[in-house]
């Protein structure tokens, strides 16, 4: 078994989902015969198992190619992820005053232009999705299931 990083991480989220998985196997019983409230972190956890395994065995299939690289070459290979954590951050900071409805559609929006492109056609269709994809979501939490989602100061829907 070669130790590279992909190992290294399979083997972490392998040991972190056993350890999650025996930890469902303490949550209390439903109450009125509902489902099982360890149903789904385990609908989770098996999932994220499987890619891990997946992960481990590509690891050590195929060798991976090792080159220095500057901090700066660093950064600019990882511009993209630091950049989607900022506007996550920054979705998390405006959450009680845009709400989830409005913050939500904002971060996704922006986020699929700083990862897709900010030309006039893909704007169009960055606003499509993002509108389609939060909003349903936002009803089927709060039509459907009841859940109370922050609504902020900007916009009341409750």
């Amino acid at each position: 078994m070669t130790l590279n990083r992909d190992a290294f991480v399979a083997v972490f989220f392998l040991l972190l989902c056993a350890v999650m998985f025996v930890a469902s196997m303490d949550l209390p019983p439903p109450m009125f015969g509902q489902l099982s409230s360890a149903l789904w972190p385990r609908l989770i956890l098996v999932p994220l198992a499987l890619l891990s395994a997946a992960l481990l065995y590509q690891s050590q299939r195929a060798p991976q190619k090792t080159e220095r690289k500057t901090v700066g070459q660093w950064l600019e290979f990882n511009r993209n992820p630091f950049i989607c954590f900022a506007l996550f951050f920054l979705f998390l900071v405006t959450m009680p005053i845009a709400g989830m409805l409005l913050g939500g559609l904002a971060y996704v929006f922006l986020t699929l232009n700083v990862l897709g492109g900010w030309k006039p056609r893909q704007l169009a269709l960055h606003a499509m999705i993002s509108a389609v994809s939060v909003v349903s979501m936002w009803a089927v939490f709060t039509q459907l299931l009841g859940v109370l989602l922050p609504e902020g100061e900007i916009l009341r829907v409750y």
